[in-house]
């Protein structure tokens, strides 16, 4: 079996002992390699170049944040997980902005985080359960204050007034019906927007969907 490689960033020694030791016995997932400094972490990575990171935010030298938004440049076949204790919307929005695919909280499962870990594998988005709803709330109602710094790429992606107002009905937590009801179309019709939204945003369902349209602010 083909092990999923795995970096971890932590500054904090015995957390980083104890992600090592559970991800190392999991059968497809292996620890390649450590770090405790986010400038360390970029330099490892990039050479490395490990499927997946887990990442703090709060690290010495370099923040997780930048850390992300650099091995993003340098090695962009790497996911990142963030693994933190901060749950201030300005710094999820930022970690997603910067190019993380998941967000867990320090306090989740083991089992939890392992399924974040080959869900972004697989190339989906992944954050805590506990923090969705009010991101994509958030990101609705247009807080969005960190992605201001960040250069949209929504040039790259082209999507009909229709299929954007779709899109932020996804956002906000609505089903086909209930979008079908919102916008007096038919459910059918929904479905194909949907269909296309996915296709054109490359993403592997409605999740995948809302994040990618946050990191790229496609959203307002």
């Amino acid at each position: 079996m083909t092990k999923i490689s795995i970096f971890i960033v932590e500054d904090f020694e015995l957390l980083r002992d104890g992600l090592r030791a559970s991800i190392n016995r999991e059968e497809d997932m292996e620890c390649v390699g450590e770090a405790s400094d986010g400038l360390t972490a970029v330099h490892k990575v990039c050479a490395l170049k490990p499927e997946v990171v887990i990442m703090d935010i709060g690290l010495p030298q370099m923040d997780g944040i930048a850390a992300t938004r650099e091995i993003r440049q340098q090695a962009p076949e790497t996911k990142i997980v963030m693994l933190t204790s901060h749950d201030d919307d300005t710094e999820i929005f930022a970690a997603f902005a910067s190019g993380a695919s998941g967000y867990c909280m320090k306090d989740t499962a083991s089992q939890t985080l392992k399924l974040a870990i080959r869900s972004v594998h697989q190339g989906a988005a992944w954050f805590d359960p506990r923090i969705a709803s009010r991101l994509l709330n958030d990101m609705v109602s247009g807080n969005q204050n960190s992605f201001a710094q960040t250069p949209s790429k929504s040039s790259t992606v082209e999507l009909s007034e229709r299929e954007i107002e779709v899109l932020k009905l996804i956002t906000d937590g609505l089903g086909n019906k209930e979008i079908a009801t919102k916008l007096q179309i038919n459910v059918s019709t929904v479905r194909t927007h949907v269909e296309h939204i996915l296709e054109k945003l490359s993403a592997s369902g409605r999740t995948d969907a809302a994040v990618k349209a946050l990191r790229l602010g496609l959203v307002n």
